[in-house]
């Protein structure tokens, strides 16, 4: 009985695989892929050509933010502890070039027994700077430095031909990740 089985599956088996191998059902398809085959090819266009990216460089983090109040102001008094007027004699430094809106407080450093604050200029240059330097464009001395933030005390115009001192803070802020 066993032999009758195994002659019957494989009559069976035989004739599923004549009757997958005939054309007649995909005589269509094919006559399809002949035509689209003798067609003459087309022409891809070539890839359009861009110009070179050129890199834009900000250049204007040393100024004033025009979002920022001018110290400035003719209107009415400026507020603060009136000041003898800035020392123009005084030869100036390096990061009085900067707008203090500009600088952050990067890092600090103790060396020799002396606390120095690391400032990015915001034109990728660090400078270290300490109590007694000058920082931003209204004659900002530093009169202390701590861990984490530098106090500064800025000489302006009080609007009526005098000068007030003003207490800036520059904190240090940190990466984001």
């Amino acid at each position: 009985m066993t032999a009758k089985r195994a002659g019957t599956g494989l009559l069976l088996l035989a004739a599923l695989l004549t009757g997958c191998s005939g054309d007649r059902e995909f005589r269509d398809l094919q006559d399809f892929m002949a035509k689209a085959r003798a067609q003459p090819g087309g022409k891809i266009e070539p890839i359009p050509s861009f110009p070179p990216y050129e890199g834009f460089k900000y250049s204007a983090m040393a100024l004033r933010s025009p979002f920022d109040v001018p110290a400035t102001v003719t209107a009415e008094r400026v507020a603060g502890t009136p000041a003898s007027a800035p020392d123009g004699s005084r030869p100036r430094e390096v990061l009085e070039n900067y707008n203090f809106a500009a600088l952050n407080m990067v890092g600090v450093l103790d060396r020799d027994g002396r606390r120095w604050s690391l400032i990015d200029d915001g034109a990728g240059q660090i400078h270290r700077i300490t109590v007694g330097n000058y920082m931003g464009k209204n004659h900002g001395r530093v009169v202390r430095v701590t861990e984490n933030r530098i106090d500064v005390i800025e000489i302006i115009p009080d609007g009526e031909g005098g000068w007030v001192e003003r207490p800036r803070t520059l904190s240090l802020k940190e990466k984001r990740q």
